[in-house]
């Protein structure tokens, strides 16, 4: 296998993590620490097999570009935009004063100027992989806490970005002055991002659409991946900004198109497969015997991490506007660093000012961190409740409530319709007839394209997918209706429905027997299959015709539904039972609804007084009147023109009282 160097190197990295991943989820901790742990194993300071650590490196940086990229297609200028009030001013002050400290702890050490700033900035940051799969696991992604903490989160990000700008001035410096260097430098970071608003707001959706009126999967997946590498390396080689940055930037244009979400959804598995790439090499650049022979400095470096950032944290959080839940949210949250603060190492890496030793620390650090995480979280009810035990202290903590503005275009109490083909749209219509709230979940971008031209939400993008669906707000929604034919796709929905609201109300269509049962197990609560429809609703209009009492047909009908789905398609002993006994029933009664005559002798009398029933045999079931209809009237109901009366009787009897009450 010598003459495959790049592949036996992927190979060996993708089965260690998946090893290591495996083993931590096992014990408790995020697979990121096995993936990181797995770069250790395969790096050149352990014994045994060795990775090659510049083929890694390179699909690293692809990783990185995924990353961000990923990154900018979740950014929300709107949803930062509430919570600017906590988040700006406590992401800046964290970061200042938590880098101060890892300035000096790098002074201290005797990194360089610059190499103990990288130090400080690089245990700032926090990992927002970390961050947001721990507040996905507890259901807070969605609350005011969970805002808050994502809102700090990405405000740190981007100044990191901005760090990662000016960095190649400060490592490199020039023969000008250097303020200069950084405004020239800063300038045409702007300008490539300006550059990138204006015209790639314009060019990308217009790309984007094109290529998704080819019907070919294949060149949708190969347009976004070409969009996240392409414009990163044009933004380096022509603005001199960091990949990075390009790759961020890209992300947020792509986001503004309607095909954002199907972007997301299709490069999610290349992105994750990257990313664990990624954290492989990453593992690999940590020299162990280092790390152990400078134990000291670890334990220093880990504890400003975890406990002075968490207090620092909570400690602003509890100063700004906001519950003392949030202020605990921040500080276990932010109690870690991680992709961010590796990109930081490995740009300080290649630019001098740290080396490979001390880039080690950073990585220790961060492997420590992120499996103390958990632990953290953990802590935040226990701590909740030590501070309700003092009141003076539950106030100062506990002092504001935030309150979110939910976007214009977030849909509550609605009925998410998965396709929009002839009985999706009658659907579709039918909701809006009625005014009930609707999402349209569509693939076809022709139909989604129509869709929107007549005004109906729909959100383009395969449904099969749970970071479609996820975009649908099925925790918010009241049903969801799937109307696709393919069987397969239906129940790929209905699974990944069931995971992310399992309570939620689920109606689908099925093609065969065998797939119904199994969207039953899946946990739909109807299911719907149109050709037995089809043929159930024409045995229901046969018998109708042959005047057969309608309770008893409907009575039938519903059987033979509820039993369709447990047994074939042939007719149950319960089924035959009841046939026997519908065609056995009464034919003699009848149900009629006549209308009382201004002329008729009953005008004015109760039900009682007209004898009806008397004179005529038949019995009064029901009055409509204009209060509405009384079922089982007594004999004092008093009779007006203009009532109609449910008579219920023999054709001669119904015939006798149809002539005294039309007069």
């Amino acid at each position: 296998m010598s003459e495959l160097p790049l592949l036996v190197t992927i190979t060996l990295a993708l089965a260690y993590a998946l090893l290591g991943g495996l083993i931590a989820r096992r014990i408790g901790l995020p697979p990121i620490v096995g993936y990181l742990v797995a770069g250790v194993a395969l790096g050149p300071f352990t014994p045994g097999i060795r990775g090659d650590e510049h083929a890694i490196g390179q699909l690293a940086e692809f990783g990185v570009i995924l990353l961000m990229f990923g990154v900018g297609l979740h950014f929300s200028f709107r949803d930062f935009w509430q919570v600017r009030q906590v988040a700006v001013p406590g992401a800046v002050l964290q970061m200042a004063i938590v880098s101060a400290v890892g300035f000096g702890l790098g002074r201290l050490w005797h990194f360089s100027v610059g190499g103990a700033w990288l130090l400080g900035i690089a245990i700032s940051v926090a990992s927002t992989v970390v961050l947001m799969r721990a507040l996905m696991d507890r259901g807070w992604l969605d609350t005011p806490h969970g805002k808050v903490a994502i809102g700090w989160l990405v405000f740190e990000d981007l100044i990191t970005v901005g760090v990662l700008v000016l960095l190649p001035v400060v490592a490199v410096p020039s023969s000008g002055s250097p303020w200069t260097t950084a405004g020239v430098a800063l300038g045409k970071a702007a300008a490539f991002v300006l550059l990138m608003m204006l015209v790639g707001t314009r060019v990308v959706p217009f790309l984007l659409g094109r290529v998704v009126h080819t019907r070919s999967r294949e060149l949708f997946v190969l347009v976004a991946l070409t969009m996240a590498a392409g414009t990163a390396l044009v933004s380096a080689a022509v603005f001199n900004v960091s990949l990075a940055l390009g790759a961020f930037v890209a992300g947020v244009v792509v986001s503004e198109s309607p095909f954002s979400h199907q972007i997301g959804a299709d490069l999610l598995p290349f992105r994750e497969a990257f990313a664990v790439l990624f954290f492989v090499s990453v593992g690999m650049l940590v020299n162990p015997v280092y790390v152990a022979s400078h134990w000291g400095q670890v334990l220093v470096l880990t504890s400003v991490i975890v406990i002075f950032k968490a207090f620092i944290s909570g400690l602003l959080g509890a100063v700004l506007p906001g519950p003392a839940h949030t202020a605990l949210v921040l500080a276990a949250g932010r109690s870690q660093i991680g992709e961010f603060s590796f990109i930081l190492g490995q740009t300080g890496l290649a630019l001098g000012l740290i080396d490979a030793n001390q880039y080690s620390l950073i990585l220790a650090g961060a492997l420590i961190s992120i499996t103390l995480n958990a632990f953290m979280f953990k802590l935040i009810d226990p701590a909740e409740r030590a501070l309700k035990r003092s009141p003076r202290l539950w106030r100062w903590f506990n002092h504001g409530q935030l309150r979110f503005d939910g976007p214009v275009d977030r849909l509550t109490g609605h009925v998410v319709i998965v396709g929009s083909g002839r009985v999706g749209r009658h659907l579709s219509e039918a909701l809006g007839r009625l005014q009930i709230p609707r999402l349209v979940v569509e693939a076809d971008p022709t139909r989604a394209a129509k869709l929107r031209q007549i005004g109906v939400p729909v959100l383009f993008g395969d449904a099969a997918s749970s970071e479609i669906l996820d975009r649908a707000g099925l925790d918010r929604a009241r049903v969801l209706a799937i109307t696709v034919a393919d069987d397969a796709s239906a129940l790929a929905v209905a699974g990944a429905a069931r995971q992310l609201a399992p309570s939620l109300r689920v109606v689908s269509r099925a093609a065969t027997w065998e797939a119904a049962k199994r969207l039953k197990k899946a946990g739909v609560g109807q299911v719907v299959r149109p050709e037995f429809e089809g043929g159930i609703e024409i045995v229901r209009r046969t018998l109708l015709d042959l005047d057969l009492p309608a309770r008893e047909v409907q009575r039938y009908v519903d059987t033979v539904r509820h039993e369709a789905l447990d047994t074939s398609e042939h007719r149950t002993p319960e089924q035959t039972r009841l046939l026997e006994e519908l065609v056995s029933a009464t034919r003699d009664l009848d149900l009629s609804w006549i209308e009382i005559a201004p002329a008729a002798a009953v005008v004015g009398r109760t039900i009682g007084e007209s004898a009806l029933r008397t004179k005529t045999g038949a019995s009064v079931v029901a009055v409509l009147t204009p209060a509405g209809v009384r079922v089982n009237p007594g004999p004092d109901v008093e009779l007006a023109a203009g009532y109609r009366l449910g008579i219920i009787g023999t054709d001669a009897q119904i015939a006798s009282a149809t002539k005294l009450l039309e007069g």
